[in-house]
């Protein structure tokens, strides 16, 4: 399927909820900006974790993003202070690029991520979230054309998002309970109804991982079926 700017913009401002928003932009986004990687990241709102999707890569990579990448990340520096789309020729010549500590520690050598692009997700005047691209060896860098088809994308996830947040929110029971972001991600989508298939092909994982990851929930909320997990995650528009 052929995948344009105006299709993704549409597909994003009709969203009903963040996890069909993120849904309509993972499953374009990729293809419109010849990406093997791709991703998006929103912070949640008190009391909430955050939202995560990936492609193209292992969920080992947040672990290591988070502990290691982004300390050394310039591109992402750039995004937060001008709240401006980047890519690595913004900040680094050629050969500084491939000698940065991000491309040898990791985001090059490991994650085979030969150029790099993110967008900003703003609300209230700071950084929410972001939008991040990868090419792998072999593919051209990102240009000021995408850079420019990237802004006005993450301007409409921005202003969407603002939407959704003031209709639809998720609360966590009172007492302090621990759920990771894929946790949360997947506690979610059973709320919404879908099944365990619909969950694993919507964040791009296996069903036994999904089974596991209910699991694991159900642990820790001392419940034994979906609609207790539900009823304990207290969902309300």
């Amino acid at each position: 399927m052929s995948h344009t700017l105006l299709t993704l913009i549409q597909k994003v401002t009709n969203a009903s909820s963040v996890n069909q928003l993120c849904g309509h932009y993972m499953d374009a986004a990729g293809e419109l900006f010849g990406s093997q990687h791709w991703g998006i990241y929103i912070h949640g709102q008190a009391g909430q974790q955050s939202t995560i999707y990936l492609k193209g890569l292992p969920d080992s990579f947040i672990d290591y993003y988070s502990k290691v990448g982004a300390a050394l990340d310039k591109v992402m520096e750039y995004v937060v202070s001008h709240h401006a789309p980047a890519h690595e020729q913004i900040i680094f010549t050629e050969a500084a690029w491939k000698q940065s500590e991000l491309y040898q520690i990791g985001c090059g050598k490991i994650y085979d991520h030969e150029h790099i692009m993110t967008g900003p997700i703003v609300g209230e005047g700071r950084l929410i979230g972001t939008v991040q691209f990868a090419r792998t060896s072999g593919n051209p860098a990102y240009n000021t054309q995408e850079l420019w088809q990237l802004s006005a994308i993450c301007a409409h996830i921005s202003a969407k998002l603002a939407l959704l947040r003031s209709q639809h929110e998720l609360f966590l029971p009172k007492q302090e309970i621990s759920l990771t972001a894929r946790e949360l991600q997947i506690a979610t989508l059973v709320a919404e109804g879908l099944t365990n298939a619909e969950i694993a092909a919507e964040l791009w994982i296996s069903q036994n991982t999904v089974k596991q990851t209910l699991k694991r929930i159900f642990r820790k909320l001392d419940v034994s079926a979906r609609a207790e997990m539900v009823a304990r995650l207290q969902f309300r528009k």
